[in-house]
């Protein structure tokens, strides 16, 4: 059986109140999204350590799915007037054709070669290369299956710079990918560190299927105060921006950091802030991407 799906870009004070109201005349689910995504304009909505949450986007993109013998139009308009919106917003209906979406899923994960030693392989998949270095890694709540360019840059800086022995803080872990990366290529221990507790709670459950020690994961107030030989963060430009001091003093003198998430046109600004504690490679960029790389003074 088909679905209908609605999609409606709204602001910050209805998203929340029409996805309720969507709900209660009979959407089956709603999704909210940053309708910035992937522009410079993107909104990150998870507060650093110190600082109070964002809360939801400025602009969202409410996605709701319905029957399809539904009339989503009219169900809009209701929606619209129930919340006190005078004018209907801008929306399309798309049809979701019916399909076997644990199978459908699936075939968008192939095994990601990273270079010729090391591939990311969720666990339907048989390794290519059982010799190489095989990260095992589902798609899941947390952010870092190595399919995101930020994601490939950084696993590749690893995978061409780890001399073996250190110690390495992944701020941001996500999935737990980087530091997962990091250990099965020679360091000797690592931490994740992120404000999402579902992304710390992944990062243990991928440790454990990868079979990977030391290696512990917190979320921000929680994780030790220490230096590192390599500080790895795949961010968003802006937490980058914020959080320089915090992860510049994370890392030793003499040790690196390795930065991502940052748009092309947004890599010479975090530069110029994180040049007063580090070294800096010329930028290595990938699909719009960046990722910055260098050694504390």
């Amino acid at each position: 059986m088909p679905w209908l799906t609605l999609v409606v870009d709204t602001d910050a004070q209805h998203a929340e109140v029409l996805s309720e109201a969507l709900l209660d005349l009979g959407a089956l689910s709603v999704d909210l999204l940053d309708a910035d995504a992937d522009t410079p304009d993107e909104q990150a909505i998870f507060g650093e350590p110190g600082e109070p949450p964002p809360g939801v986007w400025q602009h969202n993109r409410v996605s709701a799915l319905f029957d399809d013998d539904k009339d989503v139009a009219a169900i809009l308009q209701r929606a619209a007037k129930n919340i006190g919106l005078k004018d209907l917003p801008e929306y399309r209906i798309e049809t979701l054709a019916d399909n076997d979406w644990v199978r459908l899923t699936q075939s968008q994960f192939e095994p990601i070669p990273i270079s010729p030693r090391l591939w990311i392989v969720p666990t339907w998949h048989t390794p290519s290369d059982p010799s190489a270095i095989n990260i095992v890694l589902d798609p899941g709540l947390a952010f870092g299956t190595g399919s995101h360019p930020t994601t490939r840059l950084c696993l590749r800086w690893l995978d061409n710079n780890l001399q073996g022995g250190e110690a390495v803080l992944d701020y941001g872990c996500g999935s737990g990918i980087l530091a997962i990366a990091a250990l099965k290529l020679g360091a000797a221990r690592a931490v994740g560190v992120d404000v999402d507790s579902q992304a710390v709670l992944a990062s243990r459950d991928n440790a454990a299927a990868n079979r990977v020690e030391n290696v512990l994961f917190y979320l921000p107030n929680d994780a030790p105060k220490a230096s590192y030989d390599l500080v790895v963060a795949n961010i968003l430009t802006n937490p980058l921006r914020m959080l320089a001091p915090l992860l510049a003093n994370a890392t030793r003198q003499g040790g690196q950091i390795v930065l991502s998430g940052i748009l092309e046109e947004q890599a010479q600004d975090v530069m110029s802030i994180y040049q007063q504690w580090f070294d800096l490679n010329p930028p290595i960029f990938e699909e719009g991407w960046s990722c910055l790389s260098g050694r504390k003074h």
